[in-house]
């Protein structure tokens, strides 16, 4: 388990003042030596990532922040990176000690609770001081668990335990499967794999990979071909495959290559309802129609590879809507966890399908986009969009095709 992807890891964000402990409480947590312990209060200055496996959960990453009380020039900076965790955790944990309930633990519990995810408040050094029964109860008034420790000696550690099980996101214990719902057990699906400049040397990229860890899961099957072999690949089958899933880039080949009684997607699509919102990106997608020349558009990439001559979010995804919207638009590039304070200078955003993130985080800046009135839609709905395939790659969604309707628009697919 150690091996597993960031993004399939429960993330555990640990979040408190100076000197409450956090850094002994990760330690404890981990029976490791992870995080440096000092009584000098700002001993954590960057976040400290720690991933385990924490049965019965399984796969974790525990995150431990700098305080969220800390001054100075570098302290405000450190600070900020604190608050960027909390667009990416899925179980955020408060630490205090004795009564120190305040305004700071207030404006985290209320940013996770806007966000969507559990707290636990940790009151810590439990053997100095416990907070009162008062302090206790109105927490749980506001329905965040509380429990004791004493990280220093090991105390309370199997209480949290247990508490990460009962206030895990229920996405987490009970996730979503990709393509469990669209194909059923026995049947077959196609997925098309171009080997290009931007393919991993000697390896599949993730979402391909997970895509068939899916269906094996659900006893289902599939052949994997790159686009030139598609058509005798489909030739070849004596019963008609339940699904075609291409590389969005492949979109044109990929479908005039597959018959028209045979349902088509790309992963980027899949990722679309797995890591994010599939509804809020069908909107997003449906406002390329109304893009005009010289529109601001930011286009995010949650990777951080070495850009390409011609690569995907720089180039070909400019083009296309170069070609669609009948003029130059003025594209922004941003990459990794870089992102804009401000977003309403945009007329959309086109994200990544973010394969290597945790939901949350991506959820996380749909809600920011949304917040600021900016459409949102991820790399595979834009390329069908312009492409004008998109009811098409969009028809093994009923409840996109809900939100989606073709009348007076190009893109019928």
């Amino acid at each position: 388990m150690r091996s597993a992807p960031k993004g399939l890891r429960l993330h555990i964000g640990i979040f408190g003042r100076r000197n409450v402990g956090k850094s002994s409480l990760l330690n404890a947590l981990t029976r490791q030596q992870v995080s440096i312990v000092s009584a000098v209060a700002g001993t954590t200055t960057d976040p400290v990532e720690k991933p385990m496996e924490l049965l019965p959960l399984g796969p974790v990453l525990f995150i431990d922040t700098a305080g969220v009380d800390d001054t100075g020039a570098l302290g405000e900076m450190r600070v900020q990176k604190t608050r960027a965790i909390l667009d990416r955790t899925d179980l955020g944990l408060i630490v205090a000690t004795g009564n120190a309930w305040g305004p700071f633990e207030e404006e985290i519990a209320a940013e996770l609770k806007h966000l969507g995810t559990p707290v636990i408040a940790v009151f810590n050094k439990r053997d100095l001081e416990e907070p009162t029964e008062a302090l206790r109860a109105r927490l749980l008034g506001a329905q965040i668990p509380v429990v004791l420790t004493d990280a220093a000696h090991g105390g309370g550690i199997d209480a949290l335990r247990a508490e990460f099980v009962s206030s895990a996101p229920e996405d987490f214990v009970n996730p979503p499967g990709i393509l469990g719902d669209l194909v059923g057990p026995g049947e077959a699906v196609i997925l098309v794999v171009p080997i290009d400049q931007e393919a991993p040397k000697g390896r599949l990229i993730l979402p391909q990979v997970q895509t068939i860890r899916d269906l094996l899961d659900n006893d289902s099957w599939c052949v994997v071909v790159k686009e030139r072999e598609l058509r005798e690949a489909l030739d070849s089958l004596k019963k008609k495959p339940a699904l075609v899933v291409t590389d969005s880039q492949a979109f044109l080949k990929v479908a005039g290559d597959t018959p028209d009684d045979i349902p088509m997607t790309s992963f980027s699509i899949l990722f679309a309802r797995y890591k994010g919102d599939l509804p809020e990106f069908v909107r997003g997608a449906m406002t390329i129609e109304r893009l005009r020349p010289g529109d601001r558009v930011l286009i995010a990439d949650a990777c951080s590879h070495h850009p390409i001559g011609d690569d995907i979010a720089r180039v070909k995804i400019p083009r296309w809507l170069t070609q669609y919207v009948g003029g130059k638009l003025a594209i922004v590039n941003t990459q990794g966890r870089d992102w804009p304070e401000d977003l309403q200078e945009y007329k959309l955003v086109i994200h990544c399908g973010a394969c290597m993130w945790n939901r949350r985080e991506v959820l996380s800046r749909v809600l920011k986009a949304r917040q600021a009135g900016v459409p949102i839609t991820n790399f595979g709905m834009s390329i069908a969009w312009s492409l004008g395939v998109f009811s098409r790659a969009l028809a093994p969604f009923p409840e996109a095709m809900e939100i989606f309707s073709p009348t007076g628009t190009r893109p019928t697919g």
